[in-house]
């Protein structure tokens, strides 16, 4: 009896142990991976056991998400001073306070290896960051890859420059709202980065012509271009867009000097899905019907406020591109008439969403 007794007791503690080194430790990383990273750090503070398993998996501390925080600065600084942050992938600082140039110089003495492997940068809304400190971070990242300055009116063309002469690997890029960037940066994209697969210029209001054309020439990997509220373009600036082949979401969205023209160009973009034509004013039934014949993967549509278009747009887009679009927006389009649900999915079967004027 009492070696039964011991046996059993010895199971019971092996089958303890198998819990407590195997089980949950692999439980707590499947479930960490769910987590926040605040959650995964207040973690730590449970016990020493949990912080010693948590500490164990590299792959929990890849990413520093400080965004909308106070004193973001010093806190990535305290982060990166950290070993489990060493092989660190991702930054994400959208609209976090107190993040200045000086931080971003600080890195660059402080934490040179910590950031080689950064692969992602998030400075979206880090309005107190100009050129030097894009210069500072750019200079020891050169595994970059996505780079987002959204709404940044400090960058310039100088920025830009190191970003360029830094981080060789970029194939996502977002200078939205950046207002000082011109030509020279397009250039200088058009140059570096063959391989750029998004870009976003979104207002970027000093563009012109002839830096867009750098951009679609030599940029032929890209499958999203955004260039909302970017009134400037001519048709002209669209004759090269057919080098554009992986094209598949293009927001054209104010683009008042855009015409059928254009859009003929356009047209020869036959991978695109997504098509953002909101406010093109001067678009006309040619155009979209152009769009329909040679754009026959669109599953995304906008005519919102383009009065010159008809009916006509809308039976081309019916027999070419019934099969794939969903979404059609063409509210404000008076020439275009009111449908029923059972006549609009005669015209498109798998429409969901479908906007029309009231």
């Amino acid at each position: 009896m009492e070696r039964k007794e011991a046996g059993g007791a010895r199971e019971e503690e092996e089958e303890e142990e198998v819990w407590s080194k195997e089980t949950v430790p692999r439980v707590m990383k499947i479930v960490s991976t769910k987590l926040p990273q605040r959650d995964l750090i207040s973690l730590l503070l449970v016990s020493p056991w949990l912080h010693r398993i948590l500490i164990s998996y590299p792959s929990l501390w890849l990413v520093l998400d400080f965004h909308e925080m106070n004193n973001a600065g010093d806190r990535l600084l305290s982060a990166l001073s950290l070993s489990r942050y060493r092989h660190v992938k991702e930054i994400i600082l959208e609209f976090a306070q107190d993040i200045e140039d000086k931080h971003l110089e600080l890195f660059k003495d402080k934490c040179l290896n910590s950031l080689q492997n950064l692969e992602y940068l998030n400075l979206n809304g880090c309005q107190k960051i100009t050129d030097k400190g894009i210069e500072a971070i750019t200079a020891i990242c050169p595994s970059l890859k996505v780079f987002s300055v959204y709404w940044n009116v400090r960058i310039t063309d100088v920025g830009i420059t190191h970003l360029v002469k830094n981080c060789k690997h970029i194939v996502d890029l977002n200078l939205s709202g950046c207002k000082n960037v011109t030509d020279k940066s397009l250039q200088l994209v058009a140059d570096t980065y063959k391989e750029l697969e998004s870009l976003n210029l979104t207002r970027c209001i000093k563009l012109t012509d002839g830096g867009l054309q750098q951009i679609l020439l030599k940029c032929s990997s890209l499958q999203s271009l955004n260039l909302y509220a970017l009134s400037s373009f001519t048709d002209e600036a669209y004759k090269k867009i057919s080098h554009l082949v992986h094209l598949r979401f293009f927001d054209l969205c104010g683009a008042q000097n855009l015409s059928d023209q254009g859009l003929s160009s356009i047209a020869k973009c036959s991978k695109l899905i997504s098509l953002n034509l909101t406010w093109c004013v001067r678009v006309t039934d040619v155009g979209v019907i152009a769009i329909a014949q040679g754009c026959t993967y669109l599953e995304f549509l906008s005519l919102f406020g383009i009065v010159g278009v008809t009916d006509k747009c809308l039976e081309a887009l019916s027999r070419f591109c019934s099969n794939t679009l969903t979404t059609l927006d063409v509210n404000g389009c008076v020439g275009i008439k009111r449908r029923s649900r059972e006549e609009l999915l005669q015209l498109f079967p798998y429409l969901r969403c479908f906007k029309v004027h009231s």
